[in-house]
Protein backbone atom coordinates (compact mmCIF):
# COMPACT_ATOMS: atom_id res chain seq x y z
CA UNK A 1 0.00 0.00 0.00
CA UNK A 2 1.20 3.41 -0.44
CA UNK A 3 1.01 6.63 1.38
CA UNK A 4 0.27 9.73 -0.83
CA UNK A 5 2.51 12.36 0.30
CA UNK A 6 0.87 15.42 -1.01
CA UNK A 7 2.91 18.05 -2.68
CA UNK A 8 0.52 20.51 -4.64
CA UNK A 9 2.13 21.74 -7.77
CA UNK A 10 -0.72 24.05 -10.11
CA UNK A 11 -0.45 26.56 -12.80
CA UNK A 12 -2.82 29.39 -13.51
CA UNK A 13 -4.22 26.67 -16.94
CA UNK A 14 -4.49 23.74 -13.90
CA UNK A 15 -6.40 26.19 -11.69
CA UNK A 16 -8.78 27.13 -14.00
CA UNK A 17 -10.54 23.78 -13.92
CA UNK A 18 -11.46 24.66 -10.11
CA UNK A 19 -13.81 27.02 -11.31
CA UNK A 20 -15.95 24.22 -11.78
CA UNK A 21 -17.71 22.61 -8.63
CA UNK A 22 -17.60 19.57 -9.77
CA UNK A 23 -13.76 19.32 -10.86
CA UNK A 24 -11.38 17.23 -9.30
CA UNK A 25 -7.88 15.79 -10.33
CA UNK A 26 -4.82 14.26 -9.60
CA UNK A 27 -1.51 12.76 -10.70
CA UNK A 28 0.50 10.37 -9.18
CA UNK A 29 3.98 9.09 -9.86
CA UNK A 30 3.41 5.29 -10.48
CA UNK A 31 6.20 4.56 -9.67
CA UNK A 32 6.68 6.40 -6.36
CA UNK A 33 3.20 7.08 -5.10
CA UNK A 34 3.92 11.08 -4.61
CA UNK A 35 1.13 13.09 -5.29
CA UNK A 36 2.12 15.76 -8.12
CA UNK A 37 -1.05 17.50 -8.35
CA UNK A 38 -4.17 17.42 -7.01
CA UNK A 39 -7.54 19.39 -6.72
CA UNK A 40 -9.93 18.16 -4.23
CA UNK A 41 -8.92 14.57 -4.52
CA UNK A 42 -11.31 13.56 -1.96
CA UNK A 43 -14.30 14.82 -2.65
CA UNK A 44 -16.89 12.49 -3.38
CA UNK A 45 -18.02 12.40 -7.40
CA UNK A 46 -20.17 10.17 -9.38
CA UNK A 47 -17.25 7.86 -11.40
CA UNK A 48 -19.84 7.41 -14.56
CA UNK A 49 -18.37 5.00 -16.71
CA UNK A 50 -14.68 4.82 -14.67
CA UNK A 51 -17.12 2.18 -13.37
CA UNK A 52 -16.02 -0.25 -15.94
CA UNK A 53 -12.13 -0.35 -14.77
CA UNK A 54 -13.38 -1.60 -11.58
CA UNK A 55 -15.81 -4.52 -13.52
CA UNK A 56 -12.43 -5.17 -15.88
CA UNK A 57 -10.35 -5.24 -12.67
CA UNK A 58 -12.58 -8.26 -11.25
CA UNK A 59 -13.15 -9.97 -15.02
CA UNK A 60 -8.80 -9.67 -14.93
CA UNK A 61 -8.87 -11.41 -11.44
CA UNK A 62 -11.61 -14.28 -12.47
CA UNK A 63 -9.11 -14.94 -15.70
CA UNK A 64 -5.62 -14.87 -13.52
CA UNK A 65 -7.99 -17.21 -11.28
CA UNK A 66 -8.35 -19.90 -13.80
CA UNK A 67 -12.25 -19.14 -12.90
CA UNK A 68 -13.31 -18.28 -16.73
CA UNK A 69 -10.82 -17.79 -20.38
CA UNK A 70 -11.20 -14.92 -22.46
CA UNK A 71 -13.32 -17.36 -25.05
CA UNK A 72 -15.86 -18.06 -22.34
CA UNK A 73 -19.12 -17.51 -23.64
CA UNK A 74 -20.81 -14.56 -21.40
CA UNK A 75 -24.76 -15.06 -22.11
CA UNK A 76 -26.62 -11.56 -22.65
CA UNK A 77 -29.86 -11.34 -20.33
CA UNK A 78 -32.80 -9.26 -21.25
CA UNK A 79 -31.40 -7.34 -18.32
CA UNK A 80 -28.57 -6.48 -19.90
CA UNK A 81 -29.59 -6.24 -23.37
CA UNK A 82 -31.84 -3.13 -22.17
CA UNK A 83 -29.31 -0.71 -21.36
CA UNK A 84 -29.22 2.31 -22.93
CA UNK A 85 -26.43 3.41 -25.30
CA UNK A 86 -23.26 3.28 -25.22
CA UNK A 87 -24.09 -0.36 -25.98
CA UNK A 88 -22.85 -2.86 -28.38
CA UNK A 89 -26.26 -3.88 -29.41
CA UNK A 90 -26.65 -8.17 -28.86
CA UNK A 91 -29.80 -9.26 -28.22
CA UNK A 92 -31.47 -11.01 -24.72
CA UNK A 93 -30.33 -14.66 -25.44
CA UNK A 94 -26.74 -13.83 -27.70
CA UNK A 95 -23.76 -14.26 -25.92
CA UNK A 96 -20.17 -12.83 -26.84
CA UNK A 97 -16.54 -14.00 -25.63
CA UNK A 98 -14.98 -12.54 -22.62
CA UNK A 99 -12.43 -10.52 -24.95
CA UNK A 100 -15.21 -9.21 -27.15
CA UNK A 101 -16.66 -7.85 -23.58
CA UNK A 102 -13.57 -6.71 -22.98
CA UNK A 103 -12.88 -4.96 -26.06
CA UNK A 104 -16.37 -3.49 -26.26
CA UNK A 105 -16.01 -2.14 -22.55
CA UNK A 106 -12.47 -0.54 -22.79
CA UNK A 107 -13.35 0.84 -26.49
CA UNK A 108 -17.03 1.78 -26.68
CA UNK A 109 -17.85 1.76 -23.15
CA UNK A 110 -20.93 -0.82 -23.70
CA UNK A 111 -22.81 -0.64 -20.76
CA UNK A 112 -24.59 -3.77 -22.10
CA UNK A 113 -21.35 -5.78 -22.13
CA UNK A 114 -20.66 -4.62 -18.72
CA UNK A 115 -24.15 -5.75 -17.12
CA UNK A 116 -23.55 -9.21 -18.55
CA UNK A 117 -20.35 -9.08 -17.35
CA UNK A 118 -20.98 -8.02 -13.85
CA UNK A 119 -24.13 -11.29 -14.20
CA UNK A 120 -21.58 -13.94 -15.36
CA UNK A 121 -19.13 -13.33 -13.36
CA UNK A 122 -20.97 -12.31 -9.80
CA UNK A 123 -24.24 -14.60 -10.44
CA UNK A 124 -26.55 -11.19 -10.37
CA UNK A 125 -25.99 -7.59 -10.78
CA UNK A 126 -26.60 -7.19 -7.63
CA UNK A 127 -24.09 -9.09 -5.96
CA UNK A 128 -21.77 -8.12 -8.84
CA UNK A 129 -22.08 -4.54 -7.86
CA UNK A 130 -20.93 -5.72 -3.58
CA UNK A 131 -17.98 -7.48 -5.01
CA UNK A 132 -17.27 -4.11 -6.50
CA UNK A 133 -16.96 -2.36 -3.44
CA UNK A 134 -15.63 -4.92 -1.30
CA UNK A 135 -12.18 -4.96 -4.29
CA UNK A 136 -12.44 -1.06 -3.55
CA UNK A 137 -12.30 -1.75 0.24
CA UNK A 138 -9.70 -4.27 -0.33
CA UNK A 139 -7.04 -1.70 -2.55
CA UNK A 140 -7.87 1.12 0.05
CA UNK A 141 -10.80 3.23 -1.94
CA UNK A 142 -11.78 3.87 1.28
CA UNK A 143 -14.16 6.36 -0.69
CA UNK A 144 -15.92 4.09 -3.37
CA UNK A 145 -19.11 2.92 -3.43
CA UNK A 146 -20.44 0.72 -6.66
CA UNK A 147 -23.99 0.22 -7.03
CA UNK A 148 -24.04 -1.41 -10.70
CA UNK A 149 -20.91 -2.56 -13.17
CA UNK A 150 -21.48 0.31 -15.78
CA UNK A 151 -21.94 3.42 -14.20
CA UNK A 152 -24.92 4.64 -15.36
CA UNK A 153 -26.82 6.97 -12.60
CA UNK A 154 -27.28 6.25 -9.14
CA UNK A 155 -26.58 8.64 -6.26
CA UNK A 156 -25.09 6.24 -4.02
CA UNK A 157 -22.47 5.11 -6.59
CA UNK A 158 -19.59 7.82 -5.61
CA UNK A 159 -16.15 7.70 -5.94
CA UNK A 160 -12.79 10.20 -5.51
CA UNK A 161 -10.01 11.29 -8.13
CA UNK A 162 -7.80 9.38 -5.26
CA UNK A 163 -9.58 6.49 -5.82
CA UNK A 164 -10.15 6.24 -9.42
CA UNK A 165 -6.20 6.74 -9.45
CA UNK A 166 -5.23 3.43 -7.17
CA UNK A 167 -7.47 1.42 -9.51
CA UNK A 168 -5.59 3.10 -12.50
CA UNK A 169 -2.10 1.68 -10.49
CA UNK A 170 -3.66 -1.30 -9.78
CA UNK A 171 -4.79 -2.51 -13.28
CA UNK A 172 -1.29 -1.54 -13.90
CA UNK A 173 0.26 -3.23 -11.48
CA UNK A 174 -1.46 -6.30 -10.69
CA UNK A 175 -2.67 -7.77 -14.35
CA UNK A 176 -0.07 -6.24 -16.87
CA UNK A 177 -0.72 -9.38 -19.05
CA UNK A 178 -4.39 -8.17 -19.45
CA UNK A 179 -3.62 -4.31 -18.57
CA UNK A 180 -2.78 -3.89 -23.05
CA UNK A 181 -6.33 -4.32 -23.61
CA UNK A 182 -6.93 -0.41 -22.30
CA UNK A 183 -4.59 0.66 -25.46
CA UNK A 184 -6.61 -1.15 -27.93
CA UNK A 185 -7.75 1.50 -30.06
CA UNK A 186 -10.50 -0.29 -32.70
CA UNK A 187 -11.42 -3.95 -32.80
CA UNK A 188 -14.02 -6.05 -35.00
CA UNK A 189 -17.02 -7.26 -34.25
CA UNK A 190 -19.50 -8.76 -36.69
CA UNK A 191 -19.70 -5.69 -39.44
CA UNK A 192 -18.64 -3.30 -36.77
CA UNK A 193 -15.47 -1.34 -36.37
CA UNK A 194 -15.46 -0.26 -32.90
CA UNK A 195 -13.46 2.87 -31.77
CA UNK A 196 -11.82 4.14 -28.60
CA UNK A 197 -13.64 6.93 -26.82
CA UNK A 198 -10.28 7.77 -24.99
CA UNK A 199 -8.73 10.59 -28.05
CA UNK A 200 -5.55 10.72 -25.98
CA UNK A 201 -4.18 7.43 -27.12
CA UNK A 202 -2.39 7.39 -30.06
CA UNK A 203 -2.35 11.72 -29.84
CA UNK A 204 -0.15 11.95 -27.15
CA UNK A 205 3.08 10.37 -26.74
CA UNK A 206 3.68 7.54 -23.41
CA UNK A 207 -0.16 6.95 -22.94
CA UNK A 208 -1.61 3.52 -23.03
CA UNK A 209 -5.18 3.21 -21.60
CA UNK A 210 -6.97 4.07 -19.45
CA UNK A 211 -10.51 5.10 -18.93
CA UNK A 212 -13.48 7.80 -20.28
CA UNK A 213 -16.44 8.72 -18.41
CA UNK A 214 -19.97 10.79 -18.58
CA UNK A 215 -23.24 11.16 -17.52
CA UNK A 216 -24.76 14.81 -17.02
CA UNK A 217 -24.53 14.24 -13.03
CA UNK A 218 -20.88 13.78 -13.10
CA UNK A 219 -19.22 15.43 -16.32
CA UNK A 220 -16.37 13.89 -18.29
CA UNK A 221 -14.15 11.91 -16.57
CA UNK A 222 -10.93 10.08 -17.88
CA UNK A 223 -8.24 8.14 -15.98
CA UNK A 224 -4.66 8.14 -17.88
CA UNK A 225 -1.84 6.30 -17.87
CA UNK A 226 1.39 7.62 -19.18
CA UNK A 227 4.47 5.30 -19.82
CA UNK A 228 7.84 7.07 -21.41
CA UNK A 229 11.46 7.66 -21.09
CA UNK A 230 11.92 5.54 -17.45
CA UNK A 231 8.65 7.69 -15.61
CA UNK A 232 5.28 6.57 -15.45
CA UNK A 233 2.32 8.39 -13.99
CA UNK A 234 -1.46 8.00 -13.81
CA UNK A 235 -3.62 11.09 -13.95
CA UNK A 236 -7.27 11.50 -13.25
CA UNK A 237 -9.78 14.27 -14.29
CA UNK A 238 -13.32 14.49 -13.11
CA UNK A 239 -15.94 16.66 -13.66
CA UNK A 240 -15.23 18.60 -17.38
CA UNK A 241 -17.44 20.69 -18.52
CA UNK A 242 -17.10 18.92 -22.25
CA UNK A 243 -14.80 16.42 -23.75
CA UNK A 244 -12.66 18.59 -25.37
CA UNK A 245 -11.88 20.28 -22.52
CA UNK A 246 -11.21 17.48 -20.57
CA UNK A 247 -9.02 16.22 -22.57
CA UNK A 248 -7.38 19.35 -22.68
CA UNK A 249 -6.95 19.61 -18.92
CA UNK A 250 -5.47 15.84 -18.94
CA UNK A 251 -2.92 16.99 -21.90
CA UNK A 252 -2.21 19.89 -19.63
CA UNK A 253 -1.69 17.61 -16.64
CA UNK A 254 0.77 15.38 -18.70
CA UNK A 255 2.65 17.71 -20.29
CA UNK A 256 3.34 19.50 -16.84
CA UNK A 257 3.96 16.63 -14.22
CA UNK A 258 5.45 13.86 -16.36
CA UNK A 259 9.06 15.63 -16.40
CA UNK A 260 8.72 15.85 -12.42
CA UNK A 261 7.92 12.09 -12.36
CA UNK A 262 10.70 9.99 -10.65
CA UNK A 263 12.52 6.83 -12.61
CA UNK A 264 13.61 5.46 -10.08
CA UNK A 265 13.06 1.75 -9.73
CA UNK A 266 9.17 -0.01 -9.41
CA UNK A 267 7.53 -0.26 -6.33
CA UNK A 268 4.71 -2.24 -5.27
CA UNK A 269 2.03 0.20 -4.29
CA UNK A 270 -0.60 -1.38 -4.01
CA UNK A 271 -1.48 -4.37 -2.26
CA UNK A 272 -3.30 -7.67 -4.15
CA UNK A 273 -5.98 -9.43 -2.43
CA UNK A 274 -7.41 -11.98 -4.79
CA UNK A 275 -10.81 -12.83 -3.68
CA UNK A 276 -11.00 -16.49 -2.82
CA UNK A 277 -12.78 -19.10 -4.76
CA UNK A 278 -15.99 -20.74 -4.01
CA UNK A 279 -17.30 -24.19 -4.72
CA UNK A 280 -20.78 -25.29 -5.58
CA UNK A 281 -22.05 -25.60 -2.05
CA UNK A 282 -22.27 -21.85 -2.03
CA UNK A 283 -25.86 -20.55 -2.14
CA UNK A 284 -26.46 -19.24 -5.22
CA UNK A 285 -26.10 -15.79 -5.86
CA UNK A 286 -29.82 -14.96 -7.23
CA UNK A 287 -31.30 -15.75 -3.15
CA UNK A 288 -32.65 -12.93 -1.91
CA UNK A 289 -29.88 -13.37 1.30
CA UNK A 290 -27.37 -12.85 -0.91
CA UNK A 291 -28.81 -9.31 -2.87
CA UNK A 292 -27.67 -5.92 -1.73
CA UNK A 293 -30.43 -3.72 -0.85
CA UNK A 294 -30.06 -0.57 -3.66
CA UNK A 295 -30.57 3.05 -2.28
CA UNK A 296 -34.05 4.35 -1.77
CA UNK A 297 -33.01 7.71 -3.76
CA UNK A 298 -31.66 7.59 -7.81
CA UNK A 299 -32.75 5.56 -10.33
CA UNK A 300 -33.64 1.80 -9.35
CA UNK A 301 -33.18 -1.02 -12.03
CA UNK A 302 -36.61 -1.46 -12.80
CA UNK A 303 -36.72 2.09 -13.83
CA UNK A 304 -33.77 1.39 -16.64
CA UNK A 305 -32.24 5.06 -16.02
CA UNK A 306 -34.94 7.16 -17.67
CA UNK A 307 -34.40 9.71 -15.51
CA UNK A 308 -31.21 11.03 -14.85
CA UNK A 309 -32.34 14.60 -13.03
CA UNK A 310 -32.83 13.16 -10.11
CA UNK A 311 -28.86 12.14 -10.23
CA UNK A 312 -28.17 15.31 -11.50
CA UNK A 313 -30.09 17.35 -8.68
CA UNK A 314 -28.17 15.58 -6.36
CA UNK A 315 -24.80 16.43 -6.98
CA UNK A 316 -23.62 19.28 -4.49
CA UNK A 317 -20.09 20.55 -4.05
CA UNK A 318 -17.84 19.00 -1.15
CA UNK A 319 -16.48 22.78 0.14
CA UNK A 320 -19.65 21.54 2.88
CA UNK A 321 -18.92 19.63 5.73
CA UNK A 322 -22.53 18.78 5.59
CA UNK A 323 -23.12 17.99 1.75
CA UNK A 324 -19.69 15.43 2.44
CA UNK A 325 -21.16 13.94 5.72
CA UNK A 326 -24.76 13.29 3.38
CA UNK A 327 -22.91 11.74 0.88
CA UNK A 328 -20.34 9.66 3.12
CA UNK A 329 -23.90 8.34 4.37
CA UNK A 330 -25.40 7.50 0.75
CA UNK A 331 -22.52 5.77 -0.08
CA UNK A 332 -21.73 3.64 3.21
CA UNK A 333 -22.72 0.05 2.27
CA UNK A 334 -25.87 -1.35 3.27
CA UNK A 335 -24.81 -4.92 4.04
CA UNK A 336 -21.37 -6.69 4.96
CA UNK A 337 -19.48 -7.54 1.24
CA UNK A 338 -18.62 -11.15 0.32
CA UNK A 339 -15.52 -11.38 -1.67
CA UNK A 340 -16.26 -14.31 -2.96
CA UNK A 341 -17.40 -15.21 -6.44
CA UNK A 342 -20.03 -18.09 -8.17
CA UNK A 343 -17.87 -19.36 -10.74
CA UNK A 344 -20.11 -20.24 -13.60
CA UNK A 345 -20.86 -23.69 -14.70
CA UNK A 346 -18.53 -24.08 -17.17
CA UNK A 347 -15.43 -23.16 -14.91
CA UNK A 348 -14.61 -26.78 -14.36
CA UNK A 349 -14.12 -27.28 -18.33
CA UNK A 350 -11.87 -23.94 -18.23
CA UNK A 351 -10.13 -25.05 -15.44
CA UNK A 352 -8.68 -28.45 -17.62
CA UNK A 353 -8.09 -26.45 -20.50
CA UNK A 354 -6.15 -23.88 -18.73
CA UNK A 355 -4.05 -27.04 -17.69
CA UNK A 356 -2.90 -27.59 -20.48
CA UNK A 357 -1.64 -24.52 -22.01
CA UNK A 358 -0.03 -23.22 -19.02
CA UNK A 359 3.73 -24.17 -18.84
CA UNK A 360 4.02 -26.79 -16.55
CA UNK A 361 2.43 -26.28 -13.42
CA UNK A 362 0.33 -23.17 -12.81
CA UNK A 363 0.98 -19.71 -14.75
CA UNK A 364 -0.02 -16.11 -13.70
CA UNK A 365 -3.47 -16.35 -16.30
CA UNK A 366 -5.31 -18.64 -18.11
CA UNK A 367 -4.29 -17.36 -21.78
CA UNK A 368 -0.62 -16.51 -22.45
CA UNK A 369 0.76 -14.40 -25.47
CA UNK A 370 1.01 -16.14 -28.31
CA UNK A 371 3.60 -16.68 -30.90
CA UNK A 372 6.95 -15.89 -29.94
CA UNK A 373 8.00 -14.64 -26.04
CA UNK A 374 11.16 -13.61 -24.93
CA UNK A 375 12.32 -14.26 -21.50
CA UNK A 376 14.87 -12.23 -19.03
CA UNK A 377 15.02 -14.43 -16.26
CA UNK A 378 13.36 -16.00 -13.18
CA UNK A 379 12.45 -15.68 -9.64
CA UNK A 380 11.40 -17.57 -6.84
CA UNK A 381 8.49 -14.71 -6.17
CA UNK A 382 6.15 -13.38 -8.69
CA UNK A 383 6.67 -9.94 -7.52
CA UNK A 384 10.51 -10.03 -8.07
CA UNK A 385 9.69 -11.54 -11.52
CA UNK A 386 7.84 -8.27 -12.05
CA UNK A 387 10.13 -6.18 -10.88
CA UNK A 388 12.81 -7.95 -13.28
CA UNK A 389 10.30 -7.28 -16.27
CA UNK A 390 9.58 -3.58 -15.08
CA UNK A 391 13.29 -2.35 -15.23
CA UNK A 392 13.85 -3.83 -18.27
CA UNK A 393 11.05 -1.99 -20.13
CA UNK A 394 12.71 0.68 -18.24
CA UNK A 395 15.50 -0.24 -20.09
CA UNK A 396 15.02 -1.86 -23.28
CA UNK A 397 13.16 1.53 -24.12
CA UNK A 398 11.56 1.26 -27.32
CA UNK A 399 12.04 -2.25 -28.00
CA UNK A 400 9.44 -3.41 -25.50
CA UNK A 401 7.09 -0.77 -26.10
CA UNK A 402 4.46 -3.25 -27.78
CA UNK A 403 5.50 -6.40 -25.98
CA UNK A 404 3.03 -7.50 -23.18
CA UNK A 405 5.05 -8.76 -19.89
CA UNK A 406 3.36 -11.84 -17.82
CA UNK A 407 5.15 -14.30 -15.21
CA UNK A 408 4.76 -18.16 -15.94
CA UNK A 409 5.39 -20.20 -12.77
CA UNK A 410 6.30 -23.72 -12.68
CA UNK A 411 7.55 -26.55 -10.13
CA UNK A 412 11.76 -27.10 -10.08
CA UNK A 413 13.18 -29.25 -7.63
CA UNK A 414 10.13 -29.27 -5.21
CA UNK A 415 10.15 -25.52 -5.35
CA UNK A 416 7.96 -22.85 -7.31
CA UNK A 417 9.47 -20.29 -9.49
CA UNK A 418 8.36 -17.43 -11.71
CA UNK A 419 9.64 -17.24 -14.98
CA UNK A 420 9.90 -13.42 -16.08
CA UNK A 421 8.61 -13.15 -20.05
CA UNK A 422 7.58 -10.74 -22.86
CA UNK A 423 4.48 -11.95 -25.03
CA UNK A 424 3.47 -10.59 -28.44
CA UNK A 425 6.04 -10.68 -31.12
CA UNK A 426 4.56 -12.05 -34.25
CA UNK A 427 7.66 -13.62 -35.51
CA UNK A 428 11.11 -15.37 -34.75
CA UNK A 429 13.11 -12.58 -36.06
CA UNK A 430 10.66 -9.90 -34.05
CA UNK A 431 11.86 -11.63 -30.83
CA UNK A 432 15.30 -12.40 -31.71
CA UNK A 433 16.09 -8.82 -32.63
CA UNK A 434 14.39 -7.53 -29.22
CA UNK A 435 16.69 -9.77 -27.19
CA UNK A 436 19.71 -9.10 -28.85
CA UNK A 437 18.96 -5.24 -28.36
CA UNK A 438 17.73 -5.90 -24.21
CA UNK A 439 21.28 -7.66 -24.46
CA UNK A 440 22.96 -4.61 -25.64
CA UNK A 441 22.17 -2.91 -22.97
CA UNK A 442 23.03 -5.80 -20.60
CA UNK A 443 19.63 -7.51 -19.93
CA UNK A 444 20.17 -11.55 -20.28
CA UNK A 445 17.16 -12.67 -22.76
CA UNK A 446 16.40 -15.99 -24.98
CA UNK A 447 13.45 -16.09 -27.09
CA UNK A 448 11.12 -19.15 -27.90
CA UNK A 449 8.03 -20.16 -29.20
CA UNK A 450 4.86 -20.21 -27.13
Amino acid sequence: MFALATVVMTSASVQQASANPKYSGIVIDAKTGKILYSDDPDGLRYPASLTKMMTLYLTFEALSAGRISLDSKVPVSANASKEPPSKLGVRAGGSVTVEQAIKALVTRSANDMATALGEFIGGSEDRFARMMTNKARALGMTRTTYRNAHGLPNTAQMTTARDQARLGIALRQHYPQYYHYFSTRSFQFGKQTIGNHNRLLGSVAGVDGIKTGYIRAAGFNLVTSVQIDGRSIVGVVIGGTSGASRDAQMRKLVKTYLPKASRGANSNLIANTPSADVGPAVASANTAASRMALPNDGPLPQTRYENEVASASAFAPTSSRAAVQAMEAATRPSAPVPAPMVPPAEVAQARQAAAVEVDEVTTSSTRQATGWVIQIGASPDKNSAMALLESAQDKGGKVLNSATPFTVAFNKDGSQLYRARFGGFSDQSKAVNACNALKKKGISCWASLQ
